[in-house]
């Protein structure tokens, strides 16, 4: 899937999944389960061990039926090597334009961490495709609508604090995606083996994204 679509996929269905786990069999079965319902992006966080290797093993087993990208991505060796490992897209915390020019070099989409309008801009000038804006929490989806106010070519993706009480009120004021970390899928969730509640909790913020736009 080139970076045109993939980019498109994570549009039309507005949720990136984010995920820790402490075993990469976790992660797959999580994985199964929210695509079940209805999200198609799941951020594999740096943090998670053997990373680089749950995420090629990952886009082996799901091909193009999901995108897995790294996240917690602080420098440009680091997104290279999620890259060569199979990822689909690359996630910052913070802005760093190296990461953003090795994206753009490799023809990933790459997401990097902003939370000033000057950060977003610099960001998106750099080549960003779309923005994390980070940590939505402290901003509040009001935020959002400010800064696409005088800044509407913006791809704003919040991240942070989203659950299922204020991930329309984000879809509304502007947002072209979320970002869903603990609310949607988290350790004890994990632990459990319940992906029926992981399929359900998924489908239930689809809904809440097709209900704010």
């Amino acid at each position: 899937m080139d970076k045109h679509h993939k980019l498109q996929l994570i549009r039309q269905t507005g949720v990136i999944a984010i995920m820790r786990a402490s075993r990469a069999d976790q992660l797959l079965a999580a994985a199964a389960a929210i695509k079940a319902g209805g999200v198609r992006a799941i951020e594999v966080t740096m943090t998670t061990p053997g990373a680089l290797a749950v995420i090629g093993q990952a886009t082996a087993n799901f091909g193009d039926a999901l995108l897995f990208g790294a996240g917690t991505v602080l420098d440009a060796e680091t997104a290279r090597a999620a890259i060569l490992a199979g990822a689909d897209f690359i996630v910052a915390p913070t802005l760093n334009v190296e990461v953003i020019r090795l994206g753009n070099r490799y023809g990933v989409p790459v997401l990097p961490g902003c939370y000033t309008p000057t950060e977003a801009l610099t960001a998106w000038e750099a080549g960003a495709d779309m923005i994390k804006l980070f940590p939505a929490d402290a901003l509040g989806p009001a935020f959002v609508k400010a800064i696409r106010a005088p800044l509407p070519q913006l791809a704003l993706v919040p991240v942070g604090g989203v659950d299922l009480t204020n991930a329309a009120e984000f879809i509304r004021a502007g947002a072209a995606a979320l970002g869903v970390g603990s609310s949607l899928v988290n350790q004890a969730l994990l632990d459990s083996g319940d992906t029926a509640e992981l399929t359900r909790r998924a489908a239930a913020f689809i809904a809440a994204v097709e209900h704010g736009r």
